[in-house]
């Protein structure tokens, strides 16, 4: 299950991507995503990733005689799922005729099928739409479960259907928890994190208008989620991670233009809450992925991390929205950095929008 909260409003080769169900229902250790956790440098030449830094496409060499680099030994704790993930995969076996899985979509990923769903935090709806509060929403963590069924790569074309749903992208940082058993405290909570995630939570703010109204929350306004090249251990962030909270800086443009570069400290909720929210009435399964929901600061200066946020801002101080939405060609990057502008070790997410395969029809 990938769980994260609702958004208001390395190398390529090695990305997050959860569970990917192949033949016997296992994937090979090497493949599995929980293994593949990653230092900021692989090696004491690996150069420093700044925010328009494009990262290398090729994959860290193979060592022999110990674990590759940035991937932890096992841990003996066997009991444990996160153990169980990296310890007890079993090659898939094929036989003649017998059809091997497609190739992943994207640059090196794997879409993940075994988890069933994502929770978000999300902002308030703005008082500019003459939406009623969400209640107890101070103290109580919005969440929505969406599909986990296939990712998108960091540098691949998003594909949407139409201009007219209203294409949003959505900065988040995400953690990948171990098994968490039901009714966990926050604080047991912060014992079951694996690995921190960047992400794109691509949204279609039409469709999910419409759809918040029925009741169900969303599943067409949620499209496939795109993740940033590299997982890490919170170790490899130093003091950025602290209080259940990613300190860094989210940098998001749209065509070369800044739209922000918000601060994660800011969570109304911090993960082992959100995860513990979660959890409450459910256990949550090992490379369940929790989501931060948008990235997003009080302070005005810092800018904003999705177009929705943009555009209620400019209602309220404006009278009306005047940033459109993303259209056809439009680029989208993103990168977390350092408080002392140091490039993360995520990586950058670079992406196009562009107008889906077999769709071609009049706006």
């Amino acid at each position: 299950m990938l769980l994260a909260a609702l958004g208001g409003g390395p190398a390529q080769a090695q990305t997050i991507d959860a569970l990917r169900p192949v033949r016997d229902g296992f994937l090979a250790p090497q493949d599995s995503p929980l293994r593949r956790t990653v230092v900021s440098g692989l090696s004491d030449a690996a150069p420093t990733v700044g925010v328009d830094t494009p990262i290398s496409a090729s994959s860290p060499p193979r060592q022999t005689g110990g674990p590759l680099p940035g991937r932890p030994a096992a841990s003996g704790a066997a009991d444990t799922g996160y153990d169980s993930l990296n310890r007890t995969r079993k090659k898939p076996r094929y036989y003649p005729a017998q059809p091997r899985p497609k190739p992943p979509p994207g640059p090196g990923t794997r879409p993940s099928g075994e988890l069933t769903g994502q929770l978000r935090p999300t902002l308030p709806p703005s008082a500019s739409a003459n939406k009623p509060p969400i209640p107890d929403f101070d103290t109580i963590p919005v969440m929505y479960q969406g599909a986990s069924d296939d990712f998108l790569g960091p540098q691949a074309d998003v594909p949407f259907v139409t201009e007219a749903d209203g294409i949003d992208f959505e900065g988040e940082f995400g953690v990948i928890v171990d098994d968490v058993p039901m009714a966990v405290s926050p604080e047991q909570a912060a014992q079951r994190i694996r690995l921190l995630v960047q992400i794109n939570d691509w949204s279609l703010r039409a469709v999910g208008a419409r759809e918040v109204r029925t009741g169900f929350g969303f599943l067409q306004a949620k499209p496939s989620t795109s993740f940033a090249p590299m997982a890490v251990t919170p170790d490899e962030v130093g003091d950025a991670w602290r209080d259940g909270r990613l300190d860094m800086a989210l940098h998001v443009h749209r065509n070369g233009e800044r739209i922000g570069a918000a601060s994660g400290r800011e969570m109304a909720f911090s993960f082992p809450q959100l995860i513990a929210h979660a959890a409450r009435t459910r256990r949550l399964t090992a490379g369940t992925i929790i989501g931060s929901g948008t990235v997003s600061n009080a302070d005005r200066a810092a800018g904003s991390s999705c177009l929705a946020e943009v555009r209620a801002i400019e209602m309220i101080e404006r009278g009306e929205a005047r940033t459109p939405f993303l259209r056809f060609g439009d680029e989208v990057t993103m990168q977390a950095c350092f408080a002392d502008g140091r490039g993360g070790p995520f990586g950058r997410i670079a992406q196009r929008v562009v107008r889906a395969a077999g769709t071609d029809r009049p706006e």
